[in-house]
């Protein structure tokens, strides 16, 4: 699972939005983490880079842009609201894995990226998007190419959990699970459960 689907996901049953993501492990290699954390902290991100995540283009002076987390063609305040909008869910996830890389690269973005980004809009200097490409890659490389393999994504509103087993989140109606793998499956990673799951009555099975 990407990190761009859970901005999106709400539960199937309740419609409920936004959801709480725990992460327990990725199937994006540590050496990933580590050449994306490379070229953000040390600006060597190149023109290159940026051909498959990034399209701007200008109508009436002014710049439209649209990337792998907005894909909508929008001008450039909307596209750093969007962005925006997306750094915040990331206050919803709590990332368990046992990668320090994973864990430096969610801090950078909801920290320095989001300021950034908030600064950007606030400057009544003339706006250049390129001042932003870092930031840009990051937030596109960590939200669009970094895959999730185990985790567990739960409702507030109804207590409802549902695991994501590799990379694939298992958001089925309750008649179609499987109790017993399920069951298993909460056992295999209780050590990584918050208080606040653990605290519920875990519907539709809890260990």
């Amino acid at each position: 699972m990407k990190l761009w689907l859970f901005d999106i996901l709400a539960c199937p049953i309740d419609k409920h939005f936004p959801l709480k993501l725990l992460i327990f492990s990725y199937k994006t290699s540590k050496e990933e983490f580590i050449e994306i954390l490379d070229k953000y902290i040390n600006n060597k991100i190149e023109n290159s880079d940026l051909e498959d995540i990034i399209e701007i283009k200008s109508k009436n002076g002014i710049p439209y842009i649209k990337d792998l987390i907005c894909i909508k063609e929008q001008p450039l305040e909307d596209y750093i609201k969007c962005l925006l909008n997306s750094i915040n869910e990331l206050k919803n996830i709590h990332d368990k894995a046992n990668l320090n890389e994973s864990k430096q690269t969610l801090s950078l973005i909801t920290n320095e990226v989001k300021q950034t980004l908030l600064d950007y809009m606030e400057s009544k200097e003339k706006k250049d998007i390129s001042q932003l490409y870092p930031q840009l890659y990051l937030l596109n490389k960590i939200k669009c190419q970094i895959e999730i393999d185990s985790g567990l994504i739960y409702c507030e509103k109804c207590n409802r959990w549902y695991p994501i087993i590799e990379t694939i989140p298992q958001m089925l109606p309750d008649e179609y699970r499987n109790e017993t793998a399920e069951i298993e499956f909460l056992n295999k990673y209780k050590n990584l459960l918050e208080p606040e799951v653990t605290s519920k009555n875990l519907k539709p099975f809890h260990p």
